[in-house]
Order: structure tokens, then sequence, then C-alpha cells
């Protein structure tokens, strides 16, 4: 008897701390006008990627969450993005906050558009920190896979290099913003932008690394 539950014990310690435990993403669909539903291929491919590279167990299709629900905490990794306009109330800002400093986190991907009302909204929710650009030595640069120059540049927008910032909290990154990256257009179908397949794979790359960061840290 003893040794059937050590047997199980340690089936389940293992299986905790391969990650094999079922996480889902979600995606923020958040208000104020902007495209929050906007590169819809997207997360379906990066999921599948990550897969088949990382050793998660998603299933094929991300929900979508508002930033003021309870069901934000089912999520360890809330993706953004979108072109427009974004707009956080003060309960959606000190809901974002909590789920953040329990253990969440929200990648925002900037479709190019989104940086001139995003700024102000992040101030809602970490009124006393700063928003801070990640050094290229950053572990999620080489979490699974390498970038040894930082965040890829994936669409060309101003001629602007591509920039990762984010929010850290007792030595944790809470939140990522990628900026002049695009990263979501690399995840989209291959069709939709025809990206060359190695531009493709530097995206998908870089979003199985932020994937696995967010659900083992």
């Amino acid at each position: 008897m003893k040794l059937i539950f050590f047997s199980l014990l340690t089936f389940f310690s293992i299986l905790h701390s391969n990650k094999l435990i079922a996480q889902e993403i979600a995606v923020l669909q958040y208000g104020g006008g902007g495209d929050w539903y906007s590169n819809p291929t997207a997360l379906p491919n990066l999921i599948e990627f990550c897969n088949k590279n990382i050793a998660t167990n998603m299933q094929s299709k991300a929900e979508s969450v508002t930033p003021s629900s309870i069901d934000l905490f089912d999520f360890p990794f809330v993706h953004m993005t979108g072109h427009g306009n974004v707009f956080f109330t003060s309960e959606e800002a000190e809901n974002l906050r909590n789920y953040l400093l329990s253990g969440g986190f929200l990648h925002i991907d900037d479709n190019y558009g989104m940086d001139q009302y995003l700024r102000k909204e992040l101030v809602k929710i970490f009124p006393n920190l700063e928003l801070k650009e990640l050094p290229g030595n950053h572990p999620i640069f080489s979490y699974q896979f390498n970038f040894p120059d930082g965040l890829p540049k994936i669409h060309e927008h101003d001629n602007s290099r591509p920039q990762a910032f984010g929010y850290t909290v007792e030595g944790r990154l809470v939140l990522l913003y990628t900026y002049e990256s695009d990263l979501g257009d690399g995840w989209e179908n291959p069709e939709i932008h025809n990206d060359p397949e190695e531009v493709r794979l530097k995206a998908l790359r870089m979003g199985a690394n932020i994937v696995k960061y967010a659900f083992e840290n």
C-alpha cells in the first residue's frame, strides 16, 4: 500500500515538474474600441507549435476573457493585441493587477497603432512601477530557443528596432509588452502575410519562449 502511494505521489510530482498538467491561454477582450480580436489564426498556430515543441497540452482554440472577469485567474497566460484604442476602468485595472500579482502573466503584442493608447492604461495597473526595457540577456530570450540579439523583428512598420518592455515584481516578469516586432503577425497562417518560413519560425519560437516562461515562473 505504501509502495502504491509513493508511486502515485512520484507520478504526480513528475507531471507537475514537467508542466504536463493542463494549462491554457486566453486572449484579453478589452474595451476602448480597439480590435482585440485581430490576428485570429495567431494563437491557434502558436498553441499548435507549443504543443509540438515544448510539451504543453493546450486546447487548440484560446478562450477570450475580459479584464474585469474572475475567469482571468483561470489562465496562467493571457495575450493582448490590436491596432487601436485601449481603455481599462479602475475596476478592470485593479483586477488585472491582482491577477498579475497572484501569479498571472500578461503578454501584450502591439499589432501597430496600439502604443499611444496602451501606455497610459498600463499606468492604471501599476501606478508606482516603471515600464522598463528588458536587457538582451533576460531569460525570456533563451528560455527554450536562443535569441542572442533579443526580441526578433517580424514585420517592418517604421524602420524602428523591436523592443521588449516589462513590469517585474519581486524578480518575476509579470507583464511583457512587445513593440515594433509584431510577433502575432508572424504566428498567423503563412498565406496571410506571406512571411518567409524562417521569419515565421522566429516568431513562433519567441512565442514559445514566452509561453514556457509564463507557465514555469
